[in-house]
């Protein structure tokens, strides 16, 4: 009983109801329009004396508001109203103005509906509640049974007053059941009339997945610059340490390589986060800030990412072809992202093979692909932990962007991360 009650009179059945009216409302001017012309066809009547004529113009109004739906801020209107009054969740409806002719038709579809429905309901809540209330009050008021009203003879009998009330109070719940089910029906049918099409919902999908890919973006370029950043430091520091009271020459060395790490890396942790105080996504734009942003390349920075990697005690065998350092023969994207494969590549030598451990670097080209060779023995190789494997995971989505591949486990004696990336047809 309670679950019925809540459904006639509870606040989203109030809600739609209102919607309704508000359809009703804007059904009158059409209604207007069409009585001009019901009133001479019918010989000059009175229309608004005429339940028929009424209904006729009605009827005569509904062609003309789907001809106004076609304006261009019909949908967006109508999706909002719907959206907070009818309870539709906003994701299934479309806020932007109909284009195509199916959107224009569907929208026309719904605006004919809402004020057809708006109409009827409107009509019954301005005629039924007074009617109602005149027949639950019937009984105790004689004056209303004089004749002046104008109601059938029957209501002077006895058993015809007994049972008012309760055809009042009968008429008044016939009334909200009407306005709920038709509330119901429009807010099940407006996703369909009203909500983006298949276009609209792959335009959605597609802005999602680049809102994905630049996050993701983001993540890899803090990950592998911050990421690397703290391992080396932190290598460093530990070394420069523990040879305080020996080694003054080399802590001094270590302490300009943290300097210079550090530096560095609040340069491209402020290029990442301008990007991100644009406002605008990479890409949406002919310059694309990632092409802007001072990102370190492999031609012109693979040297110094050497040099602070070898000054926190890894060695580091590195075997690089010319080409491969000739800004004139790699592309730029390919120089950067290679930069940061082999940063990567090297970081995580540095936090799982620990100091002393001979590392080998190869940077070759071959077939019109550059490859990058990192390897450390086995022992090292870079265990699984809560919350970690974002390297690795970071250079296959590198490799892959660029049309490359990357492979990385255990052969034999060593772990090798081999990467190999296209020169030709970069994006």
């Amino acid at each position: 009983m309670t679950a019925l009650a809540r459904s006639l009179f509870g606040r989203r059945a109030r809600l739609r109801w209102i919607h309704l009216i508000l359809g009703g409302a804007l059904a009158m001017p059409y209604v207007l329009v069409g009585s001009v012309v019901v009133g001479p066809v019918a010989g000059g009547a009175n229309v608004f004396g005429s339940l028929r004529l009424q209904l006729a113009s009605f009827a005569l109004g509904l062609p003309l508001a789907a001809l106004t739906s076609l304006f261009p801020l019909t949908r967006p209107l109508e999706s909002g109203v719907v959206r907070w009054l009818c309870g539709v969740e906003a994701d299934r409806l479309a806020y932007g103005p109909a284009r195509t002719r199916g959107e224009k038709g569907r929208t026309a579809a719904w605006f004919t509906l809402h004020l057809g429905a708006g109409g009827i309901v409107a009509g019954m809540s301005l005629a039924v509640p007074p009617f109602a209330g005149t027949l639950i009050v019937l009984p105790f008021v004689p004056a209303l049974r004089e004749g002046r009203l104008g109601l059938p003879g029957f209501f002077q009998h006895t058993w015809a007053l007994v049972l008012s009330p309760l055809a009042g109070a009968a008429m008044l719940v016939a009334l909200a059941g009407c306005a709920a089910a038709c509330g119901t029906l429009l807010a099940r049918w407006a996703p369909d009339l009203l909500g983006p099409s298949a276009a609209d919902r792959v335009a959605a999908a597609e802005a999602r997945a680049a809102d994905l890919a630049v996050r993701n973006r983001l993540a890899r370029e803090l990950h592998d610059s911050v990421g690397h950043a703290l391992s080396a430091v932190t290598l460093q520091a530990s070394a420069a340490r523990r040879v305080l009271d020996t080694d003054p020459e080399f802590v001094r060395e270590a302490l300009a390589a943290i300097e210079d790490t550090t530096r560095r890396t609040v340069g491209e942790l402020d290029a990442v986060l301008g990007v991100l105080r644009d406002g605008e996504a990479p890409g949406d734009t002919p310059g694309d800030p990632w092409d802007t942003a001072p990102a370190p390349t492999l031609a012109a920075d693979l040297d110094g990412l050497l040099r602070r990697t070898r000054a926190g005690g890894l060695r580091v065998d590195a075997t690089v072809a010319a080409v491969a350092t000739d800004p004139r023969a790699l592309p730029p994207p390919v120089s950067r992202e290679a930069y940061r494969i082999v940063q990567e590549g090297l970081s995580n030598a540095l936090r799982h093979a620990g100091e002393k451990v001979a590392v080998t670097l190869r940077v070759e080209v071959l077939d019109r692909h550059l490859r990058i060779t990192v390897e450390n023995p086995v022992g090292s190789v870079p265990a699984p932990r809560p919350g970690g494997g974002h390297g690795l995971r970071g250079i296959a989505d590198r490799a892959r962007l660029l049309g490359g591949a990357a492979e990385a486990g255990p052969e034999g004696p060593v772990w090798r991360l081999h990467v190999r990336l296209p020169l030709k047809g970069t994006a």
